[in-house]
């Protein structure tokens, strides 16, 4: 039989990481842990934004359903977000590695001092950070909050099964996920977790699990090469 690998992240993502998962050696459990729901916001006059900064393909799914607007240039945080910028019709595209820091300090490197029409599109817990180190390096960005990720309150019933069985492989995307799991879940001394960064796997910190291993590089290729590495010990 081979490995389980429960699946934390939001729709769409999880269908694309179970997809992905289906060409491994593994049994792919879909139990995610956040849902995403738009917020009742009006756009504001985006007729000067030349830069729209994305920190998840979700942000570039949010804005493209709202928006038509293409021309700007779309900084994306890694290689999914980058995807996602390019399915939905951008042009220019830049793909970070994979960490809004590090993505933050490339757009301080690339734009000059002053430089307007900056915007953050993400969901309303991400505002503040890439912003602010954004206008402490001279460039007055601004955020807009498009949807709001809700916890979910327990497992899905073949997740939880997994879980008591055991060994199971939990894939973690992300520190909000990673909350609401430690939260819902049962026990876990026979979950080997692997997170894809050690951000996101600090809310299981405090539970007792059979490992926790953490990504070379916050994107899910490196994320995956993890989990394949982790499942041919197990």
């Amino acid at each position: 039989m081979s490995l389980p690998v429960i699946v934390t992240r939001a729709e769409p993502g999880a269908s694309e990481t179970m997809a992905r998962l289906a060409a491994m050696d593994v049994t792919p459990i879909a139990s995610p842990m956040l849902s995403l729901a738009r917020l009742n916001v009006d756009l504001p006059d985006l007729s000067g934004v030349q830069h729209l900064v994305f920190t998840s393909a979700n942000g570039v799914r949010f804005f493209t359903e709202a928006s038509t607007l293409r021309a700007a240039k779309a900084w994306c945080v890694g290689p999914s977000t980058a995807a996602a910028a390019r399915e939905g019709g951008f042009a220019a595209v830049y793909e970070g590695a994979g960490d809004a820091a590090a993505l933050a300090a490339d757009i301080l490197v690339a734009l000059p001092e002053g430089t307007e029409g900056v915007l953050h599109v993400a969901n309303e817990a991400a505002a503040g950070d890439l912003v602010a180190r954004l206008k402490e390096g001279g460039i007055p960005a601004d955020f807009l909050a498009l949807y709001e990720t809700l916890p979910a309150d327990e497992l899905t019933p073949e997740a939880e099964t997994a879980l008591a069985s055991g060994p199971a492989c939990v894939l973690i995307h992300s520190a909000k996920a990673a909350a609401a799991f430690a939260w819902a879940a049962g026990g876990l001394d026979q979950a080997v977790i692997v997170a894809i960064s050690e951000a996101a796997a600090r809310p299981l910190q405090s539970r007792e699990v059979a490992a926790i291993h953490i990504a070379e590089a916050p994107n899910e290729d490196a994320l995956l090469a993890t989990l394949a590495a982790v499942a041919s010990g197990l």
